[in-house]
């Protein structure tokens, strides 16, 4: 099983809003996930990310792999260097 940490999409018809969450690789984008660990907001300015350091240190010590955007996020709040 390939856990991913990685964006679900929620909010309206362009108004996106997502929430970072953990997931197996093989559900769907906004399918089931195994654990909520954030939320990105980009429409906003400043854009707002609120993550979990501790549940997303766990995770990514447990081996869940970020996507390119998550990780970039992670880097943002400093999570991962």
């Amino acid at each position: 099983m390939a856990v991913k940490i990685r964006l679900k999409r929620m909010g309206a018809k362009k108004k996106p809003f997502y929430r970072v969450v953990v997931a197996d690789s093989r559900y769907p984008r906004d399918g089931r996930f195994i654990e909520e660990i954030g939320t990105y907001n980009p429409t906003t300015d400043p854009v707002h990310v609120n993550i979990d350091a501790e549940k997303a240190a766990k995770w990514l010590k447990n081996g869940a792999q970020p996507t390119d955007t998550v990780r970039s996020l992670l880097k943002k709040t400093g999570v991962i260097q």
